[in-house]
This record gives structure tokens, sequence and C-alpha cells, in this order.
């Protein structure tokens, strides 16, 4: 059975703009490049409720995958750069682990 993964990053107020440039630009094309990208479902930006938050929703086959996955990222030189400067730019972050119902659809 899968695993999904919600991230949810809270990032300082005024600095969306910023966040959301350096994930276009260098985050996105990282994980695309470094093949990271085929584990994602989506990026969402709150748009109600608690703003300021960026949310990403990802799919694995198990915990064992996730957790090698994370370290794998992380130790990516074409991703480092864009950890580094995102991470000044975040106030909070989040981690929710989830299990698919048995029933509805399945991404």
């Amino acid at each position: 059975m899968a695993l999904y993964e919600k991230r949810t990053y809270t990032v300082t107020v005024g600095k969306m703009a910023e966040a959301q440039k350096l994930y276009a630009e260098i985050g996105w094309p990282a994980l695309e490049a470094g093949g990271f990208a085929r584990n994602c479902v989506g990026y969402f930006v709150s748009d109600t409720g608690t703003l300021h938050q960026l949310v990403h929703l990802w799919r694995f086959e198990d915990d064992a995958e996730r957790r090698a996955f994370w370290a794998r990222l992380f130790a990516d030189e074409g991703f480092k750069p864009f950890a580094l400067q995102i991470r000044p730019l975040l106030r909070d972050q989040e981690v929710q682990l989830l299990n698919p119902a048995p029933w509805g659809p399945h991404p």
C-alpha cells in the first residue's frame, strides 16, 4: 500500500514571492534533474485558512522508500543550493504521513 507524505512549510510573511521564485527557478528544476520529481503528487499554495504556506504532497511505496528518498535528495549536489537559499525564508515545517483510505481514487 502506498504512503503519502504531506509537507507544509510556513513562509515568513512578505517572503512568499521570493520562495515561489526559488522553487520555480532552482528547486523544481533540481528535483526534475535528479529524478526526484516523479514522487511528487503536487505543490500547492494556501489561499484561505492559514496563509503563507507551501504544501507538497509526495507518494512513496513504503516508509523505507520515503526515508531513502529524502536522504538522497538532501545529499544531491543539484538540490543543495536551493535548500540553503529556501531555509532562511521558512518559519515552520510540518510533516504528516497519510495512508490511503480503502475507497476512492489514489493518485
